[in-house]
C-alpha cells in the first residue's frame, strides 16, 4: 500500500502557494486494509476514508467509466490493481494530475509541471468531455490564476461539450457552488470570460450572456459594452475583498440592460425595473440563496437612486429606507451601498480615473440612514393614540425631519423631487 498527495496541494506546492487542503491517493489497497489500518469510511459513491490522526481523506485509486449524461452518470471501480497513473489520468487538468509521494518524489505523467511553467490549463484527456463540471471548475481556476490561458484544443473540446448539451444536464446546485467559488477568487470576470468563449454562459445564465454586444452612452461608461463594465464591476468588488451576496449583487444589477429594445441604445431609461424578473429567473434557476437573491434584487432597484443620492430630498431618503427596510437590517442596505460602489467605479479604460474618483453617496446615505434610525419610533406613537396609520405618518415625518437636520437639508424647491428618475450617469 502506497499514499500519495495529489490534485491542488501539489499544484499549489509546485506554485509556490499556500497548501489548504490535502488529497490523498492509495493505491494497492482495500476498504478492509483501511478499516484494518483504523481508517473510517465516509465515502458514498466510492471509497474514501478519514486518517484516524488528521482527519484527512484518503480516496483509494480508481477508474471511472460513463454512462448517463451530466456529472452524476459515472461508474467507479477501485481495486487494488489500479495504478496511480490510471488514476491521475482521469483527472481534468495536467496540473491537477501530478502527485506526490512521501519521499517527495513527483509523479507527471501527463506534462503538468510544464503547463504550470508555460501557465496553461490543458485538459488529461478526452474523458474531460464525459464531465461538464470540469468546464465550470476550469472556469474558475481562469478567476484563482487570471495570468494562465486555455489550451486551444481544451477550449474545442469545451465548446462541442456546450454544443452536445452535457452543461444542459447539470444540476443547479453544482452550478451556483462552481460559481459561488469562482465569484470569491482572485478575477471573477476571467470566470466569465472563459464561460462565454466556449458558449456555457450563454446557456447557464443567458440573462447575463445577453449584456455583451449591448453599448452604453460612452460619457459615463467609457468601457461602452455592457458586459465589460459587468467585468470591471466584478472584478472591482474581487479587489476590495466585499462578501459574497455583494458580489453577486454586483454581478446581477445590470441585467435589464440586456432587455433594453436596440432602438433605445445606448440609453437604458427603466433598466432598473426590467432586470427585476432576469434576477428572479437566474436566481430559481440556480437556486441562489435567498441572501444573495435579494440583495441582488435591492441593488437592481436602488442602485439609479444611490447614484443620485445627494440630489434627493429628505423625504425621498426616508421613503428608500423603508422600501429596503434598512431601518430593520442595516446591514444588509449598508451591502447595497458596496455593490452600488462596484457600479460606479467598474467603469473607464486606460486613463480613466473612475476608481479613483471621489464616491460620497456611500457615506452621505449611512449618515441620512443613521439619523432616522436614532428617532424614537416608540415615543412617536405614545403621542399618536391607537390610529396606526398616523402613527407610520409621525414617524415617517420623524424621521424626515431628523435627515433633514443632519444633512442640513431645507426645502429649497430646485432640490430634487421625490420622483426617483433615475441619473443619466448611470445609464
Amino acid at each position: 500500500m502506497k499514499t500519495y498527495i495529489v490534485g491542488g496541494a501539489v499544484r499549489d506546492g509546485l506554485l509556490g502557494l499556500p497548501v489548504q487542503d490535502r488529497d490523498w491517493i492509495v493505491v494497492g489497497a482495500t476498504p478492509e486494509d483501511m478499516l484494518a489500518a483504523g481508517f473510517r469510511p465516509v465515502g458514498k459513491d466510492f471509497p474514501v476514508f478519514l486518517h484516524p490522526a488528521t482527519q484527512e481523506e484518503y480516496a483509494l485509486a480508481r477508474t471511472e467509466r460513463k454512462t448517463a449524461p451530466g456529472y452524476r452518470g459515472f461508474v467507479f471501480h477501485t481495486s487494488p490493481d489500479v495504478t496511480l497513473e490510471e488514476d491521475l489520468v482521469r483527472r481534468d487538468l495536467t496540473i491537477n494530475a501530478i502527485a506526490r509521494a512521501d519521499d517527495g518524489s513527483i509523479t507527471d505523467p501527463f506534462g503538468g509541471r510544464r503547463d504550470l511553467e508555460a501557465k496553461i490549463f490543458r485538459h488529461v484527456s478526452d474523458a474531460f468531455a464525459e464531465d461538464p463540471v470540469r468546464i465550470l471548475r476550469l472556469a474558475r481556476f481562469a478567476a484563482r490564476f487570471p495570468d494562465f490561458t486555455v489550451a486551444p484544443e481544451t477550449m474545442a473540446l469545451m465548446r462541442s461539450m456546450v454544443a452536445a448539451g452535457e452543461v444542459d444536464a447539470l444540476v443547479a446546485e453544482r452550478v451556483w457552488q462552481e460559481v459561488a467559488r469562482a465569484l470569491m477568487e482572485q478575477t471573477p470576470s476571467r470566470m466569465l470570460a472563459v464561460l462565454r468563449e466556449c458558449g456555457a454562459l450563454g446557456r447557464i445564465m443567458p440573462e447575463l450572456d445577453a449584456l455583451w454586444g449591448v453599448p452604453q452612452p460612452p460619457l459615463h461608461h467609457p468601457e461602452i459594452d455592457t458586459g465589460l463594465h459587468m467585468m470591471l464591476v466584478i472584478d472591482y468588488a474581487a479587489e476590495r475583498g466585499f462578501d459574497l451576496p455583494v458580489r453577486f449583487a454586483a454581478l446581477m444589477h445590470d441585467l435589464g440592460k440586456g432587455a433594453t429594445p436596440a432602438e433605445h441604445w445606448p440609453r437604458h431609461h427603466g433598466h432598473e425595473q426590467l432586470g427585476l424578473a432576469l434576477i428572479d429567473a437566474v436566481c430559481a434557476r440556480l437556486k441562489v440563496p435567498g441572501e444573495c437573491r435579494d440583495l441582488a434584487v435591492m441593488t437592481a432597484r436602488e442602485h439609479g437612486n444611490v447614484s443620485r443620492a445627494q440630489e434627493l430630498r429628505a423625504n425621498t431618503l426616508v421613503t428608500l429606507f423603508e422600501r429596503c427596510d434598512a431601518f430593520r437590517k442595516p446591514a444588509r442596505f449598508g451591502q447595497m451601498l458596496l455593490a452600488a460602489e462596484s457600479d460606479s467605479r467598474g467603469r473607464g479604460g486606460a486613463g480613466d480615473d473612475f476608481r479613483t474618483r471621489p464616491y460620497p453617496q456611500g457615506p452621505y446615505l449611512l449618515r441620512a440612514l443613521d439619523a432616522a434610525r436614532g428617532v424614537n419610533a416608540g415615543e412617536v406613537a405614545l403621542r399618536c393614540g391607537e390610529n396606526k396609520q398616523q402613527i407610520a405618518h409621525a414617524v415617517h415625518s420623524a424621521r424626515v425631519s431628523a435627515v433633514k437636520a443632519a444633512l442640513r437639508l431645507g426645502d429649497d424647491p430646485a432640490q430634487a423631487d421625490d420622483r426617483e428618475t433615475p441619473n443619466p450617469a448611470i445609464l
